[in-house]
């Protein structure tokens, strides 16, 4: 369940970075309105990711990694998801450029957060 809700953040940053270069190229006001959703679930996504994150971190006495770096990553993914969120909800033309760039810094700080959170993950077993 960890692995799905962490790997479904990429997507939906993505998905919304992708959203505010089509209204930065286009002005049509809905391509923000996608941004917005896309980015409300990638919180969620995130926020359920730092719930498990914060599980394994309880457990890595038992486990080898990086469960603390994972966990702050994770953290500072979602606080910068969540400025980009509020950052939206003005109006589309207050909006850019600095929600572009917003999306920018969450799209790639998810990725890296995916790539280090996924990195011990075996099919079949736990991390």
């Amino acid at each position: 369940m960890h692995a799905t809700l962490l790997a479904g953040t990429v997507p939906l940053f993505l998905g919304a970075l992708l959203s505010d270069i089509a209204y930065y190229r286009t002005y049509e006001v809905q391509w923000t309105n996608f941004a917005s959703w896309l980015i409300a679930g990638a919180l969620v996504f995130c926020g359920l990711a730092i719930v498990f994150a914060l599980v394994n971190l309880l457990r890595a006495a038992q486990k080898k990694g990086r469960p603390l770096l994972y966990l702050v990553l994770l953290a500072i993914t979602w606080v910068i998801g969540f400025i980009n969120a509020l950052e939206h909800a003005k109006d589309a033309w207050a909006a850019m450029p600095l929600g572009l760039g917003l999306s920018l810094v969450a799209t790639l700080l998810a990725c890296v957060t995916t790539g280090i959170g996924l990195a011990k993950r075996r099919a079949g077993g736990a991390a």
